[in-house]
């Protein structure tokens, strides 16, 4: 099919009407390279403004998705030759912390962020997953970014998207057998950077009643309940602040010692949905009452508790998913 310039409407058209059903898994993809789901939709922009100034050129020798996912891969590392790779607090390589120790903030890191679900369901059926659950998971996101980006570009391409050795070759520039040599490399360095579990996740019935004592733990302000919540090798972490904290009793000391809550019905929860965890916008009550949002959870749940829990202080988040200014009444 012979395509006018992409600058006539009738081609700009065609193009945003074939590739707007690809949005949310390019999305998707911006945000596994790039740790940042506002970084992710500056590169979706750019793939999608790249994809129609190309448009013309485009034969069909593959399918548009796969030619639009050649553009974001590409996109993606151009941006991440100039930045820096973006880390959760654990991932600093710094030990522990002390829950007694003073809080430290630390801005000048560019922090991995999370990623709200409903970017990635369908606008006609909100049942239905355009992502897998488990490519978006907050861990395995935070594995990636341990890796050298184009070593980032080649795992995805191969082992998400299943693409063959000669198309990542393609995409990225490089050779078959360096495809197959920085997938090795990239295969060994994330299984060290995210070992897998030893118990599985719940499913989202299984988790309901758990996450249902979590939310009266935290509403009644009872930091025994709270801590008796997370397994003993729970992981607790709160950009920007560079600490983390490893097991029950030690994050109920955290949070004993540092939340700005008194009582019972200061803190209010929210469910939501993150990175295919379950999650809650965390509103606290401030002095004239009224409660605002303070946090955003996104727990990783399991059998015996709740294994992980990434706690992000950026109130501008509740907008991006959905969440109220306050908290419904009960």
């Amino acid at each position: 099919m012979s395509r006018a310039a992409t600058s006539s409407p009738a081609a700009s058209d065609e193009f945003l009407t074939l590739a707007d059903p690809y949005r949310r898994e390019l999305l998707a993809h911006c945000y596994r390279m790039m740790g940042s789901i506002h970084d992710a939709e500056d590169q979706l922009q750019e793939t999608m403004l790249r994809g129609w100034k190309s448009y013309a050129n485009f034969k069909g020798e593959s399918s548009l998705r796969t030619w639009l996912h050649r553009i974001a891969a590409n996109t993606c590392l151009t941006a991440l030759e100039s930045r820096a790779k973006r880390p959760l607090p654990s991932g600093l390589g710094a030990p522990d912390s002390d829950p007694d120790a003073d809080l430290v903030e630390r801005h000048e890191i560019p922090w991995l962020g999370p990623a709200p679900d409903r970017l990635f369901e369908s606008d006609d059926d909100p049942a239905s997953i355009v992502v897998s659950h488990e490519s978006v998971r907050l861990a395995f996101v935070a594995a990636l970014q341990h890796l050298p980006p184009r070593q980032r570009a080649v795992l995805l391409l191969r082992d998400v998207l299943q693409w063959r050795a000669a198309e990542v070759a393609t995409a990225v520039g490089v050779s078959v057998p360096a495809v197959n040599s920085l997938l090795q490399r990239a295969r060994a360095q994330l299984a060290e950077a995210a070992p897998t579990p030893e118990t599985a996740q719940l499913t989202d019935a299984e988790a309901e009643p758990l996450l249902d004592r979590y939310v009266a733990a935290f509403e009644g302000y009872d930091v025994g309940a709270i801590a008796a919540m997370f397994t003993d090798e729970a992981v607790w972490e709160m950009p920007p602040f560079d600490g983390w904290y490893v097991g029950g009793e030690a994050i109920g000391r955290l949070i004993a010692g540092n939340c700005p809550a008194n009582g019972p019905g200061d803190m209010r929860l929210v469910r939501t949905s993150s990175n295919g965890q379950p999650a809650f916008g965390l509103y606290m009550r401030g002095e004239d009452g009224m409660h605002r949002p303070f946090h955003l959870q996104v727990l990783d749940v399991r059998e015996d508790g709740v294994a992980h829990a990434a706690v992000f202080f950026e109130p501008g988040l509740f907008e991006l998913y959905g969440l109220p200014e306050t908290p419904p009444p009960r």
